[in-house]
Parts: C-alpha cells; sequence; structure tokens
C-alpha cells in the first residue's frame, strides 16, 4: 500500500533547541513566588493562543518588572536562535522528497517557536501548528488538518490501492495513539535507541521503505 505522506512531530523529532532557556516555565515560577498557583489549563492556553511572554503574563495576572521582562525574552531570543534541524531530519525529508512523498509539520507548540520552525522546514508541504488552531495533539482535529492541507485522506483501508498515511514523532500518546485514532500510521521515535525506531531515516526505510531510495527512484 503505498505512502503518500509522512507527518513529523516538530521538537525532539525534526528539530532540537540546544540552549534551553524555558521562558515560560520561568514566567510560571515567577507567578508562584507571587501566590498564584500554577494550573492545568496554562499549558493549554499557551500552545493554543498566540502569545508571548508579557501577553501571556497579562493574560495570567503575573506582574513583571523591567528587568525580569527583559530577561525572559533575552532568554527567548536565545532558545530560538539556538534551535537546530536534525541532520537525519534533513536527510528523510530529502528521501522523501525524491520519493513524491508529501510531508508535513504537526507540532504543540508556542507562538513564537512557530516562525523558527516555518523558516528551518520551510519545504515541506503543510503545518498543523496548535497555537494557529486554537487545539492540541492528541485531538483529532488537528491530524485532519494536516491531512486536509495535504489533500489527503487517512483511512484504515489496507487493500492494495489504498494510500497510507504515516505520523512520527516523539510521544506515544502525540505522535502514535492519537493518529492512529483518525486512521493515521503513527509511530514512536525514541532517539535514545531504546525503541524500534531511534532515528528519522531508519523511519523512511522501515516504513516508507523501497520506494525512497537514494536516487528517488522506485525498485520494481
Amino acid at each position: 500500500m503505498p505512502i503518500v505522506a509522512a507527518i513529523f512531530d516538530a521538537f525532539g523529532t525534526t528539530v532540537q533547541i540546544k540552549c534551553k532557556r524555558h521562558p515560560f516555565r520561568q514566567l510560571l515560577r515567577i507567578g508562584a513566588k507571587q501566590g498564584r498557583k500554577p494550573r492545568a489549563a496554562d499549558l493549554h492556553c499557551l500552545m493554543t493562543s498566540s502569545l508571548g511572554i508579557e501577553r501571556a503574563a497579562e493574560l495570567f495576572g503575573i506582574s513583571l518588572n523591567a528587568n525580569e521582562l527583559r530577561s525572559l525574552e533575552h532568554d527567548l531570543v536565545e532558545e530560538l536562535e539556538s534551535i537546530t534541524v536534525y541532520p537525519d531530519a534533513i536527510e528523510a525529508f530529502r528521501r522523501l522528497k525524491a520519493a513524491g512523498v508529501a510531508t508535513a509539520i504537526c507540532s504543540n507548540l508556542a507562538s513564537p517557536y512557530g516562525p523558527v520552525l516555518r523558516r528551518l522546514l520551510g519545504d515541506v508541504d503543510g503545518f498543523a501548528l496548535s497555537y494557529e488552531l486554537g487545539m492540541m495533539k492528541p485531538h483529532e482535529g488537528i491530524y485532519l488538518d494536516v491531512c486536509n492541507q495535504l489533500a489527503v485522506r487517512p483511512q484504515w483501508d489496507h487493500s492494495p490501492s489504498a494510500e497510507r498515511v504515516v505520523m512520527i514523532g516523539d510521544s506515544r500518546p502525540c505522535d502514535r495513539d492519537g493518529p492512529r485514532a483518525v486512521g493515521i500510521s503513527g509511530y514512536y521515535l525514541d532517539r535514545s535507541g531504546g525503541g524500534e525506531i531511534a532515528d528519522l531515516v531508519q523511519f523512511v526505510e522501515l516504513v516508507v521503505g523501497e520506494s525512497c531510495l537514494d536516487d528517488g527512484t522506485t525498485r520494481k
């Protein structure tokens, strides 16, 4: 059954933050010192709204002095500037493009990180980003949105004529189980080497298989 589209998680899967500062986490810690208890909805709010540091502080009722705001924004810039694409992701995308397989990114993230993803991964065919869509993985809507962008329909019909959509990421609930619930073949990436798939080139070779050769040809 031919693979027509491959969807990838972003952070920890296709890109990495080399200089982690966790500015939004720091913001919530400042709030805790001011007596604001962290809430279960905080993460969802950050990931499903277009919020920078200052606007998030206002929304959460956290007071920042000028030095605190400057420090958090500096740390955010450092994080953004340290984001790089994994070498195996670059090679995986190259092989998929050569094989004519559509690619996309599906990610839970805060809005400042989105433009960096689009710049670094500008050759992919679609982006489903939580802060733009107002929903997070594993909500089925985010997977269906990215499939709509790629003009593919996930399905569990395993007949020879069926088209197959696959996804991979470093979260079992979000990148393996969630996609499977809507007909996407989800796979778990374990970069520590403890799982079935340890890098994205291996994913292309194991899952997409013989249609993705180095020269872009199809094996008969």
